[in-house]
């Protein structure tokens, strides 16, 4: 955290400030798909590399991955995806279906033994108007929550607080994935 001295026009205002500039490639709206096609969707391209490190690739199944966001509510925050882009779950084959709900009963799992997560939000976001960032490719959320998570600092400041980068924490999450 840094003291302000000054504000825009020089006057001390005695706030602190976290920074968090890795935010502005979200607010930008950097990476998302200008259109819906499967050729510009950062969904389709996770799922076609194979490198999981650089992609924070918690988990690989045959239908579906899971991958931390890159842009967390919370630390340890997963998506659910199909490989398939697809953006209505009504759409998803039955296979894709249960896989991406055994990938979310796994990643419960694994996100409470490595982080003890006292709670979870899951759930899609689906089409714009349903608040999906990336309305043309679903995923499925897994937000860890801990009594106390929540403060001020998001309502008034627009800040998040994350403890850990996100390698380290895809790291701890890969090696304790429970099938």
């Amino acid at each position: 955290m840094e003291t302000a001295h000054q504000d825009g026009i020089g006057e001390a205002d005695g706030l602190e400030r976290l920074w968090t500039p890795y935010r502005m490639a979200y607010i930008r709206g950097e990476s998302k798909p200008t259109d819906a096609s499967a050729g510009e969707c950062p969904f389709c391209r996770i799922s076609t590399s194979r490198e999981d490190e650089r992609y924070l690739v918690v988990r690989r199944g045959e239908t579906a991955y899971a991958v931390l966001n890159l842009y967390p509510y919370a630390a340890g925050h997963l998506m659910i995806c199909p490989y398939r882009h697809v953006a209505d779950y009504t759409d998803t084959t039955e296979q894709e279906a249960a896989e991406i709900a055994t990938m979310t009963k796994a990643a419960l799992t694994t996100l409470r033994a490595v982080s003890r997560a006292e709670g979870f939000n899951v759930g899609i976001n689906q089409g714009a108007a349903g608040g999906a960032g990336i309305a043309a490719h679903l995923h499925q959320h897994v937000v860890p929550r801990w009594v106390g998570d929540t403060n001020f600092l998001p309502v008034i400041g627009k800040t998040k607080t994350l403890p850990e980068l996100l390698l380290e924490t895809r790291r701890l999450l890969a090696d304790a994935w429970v099938e």
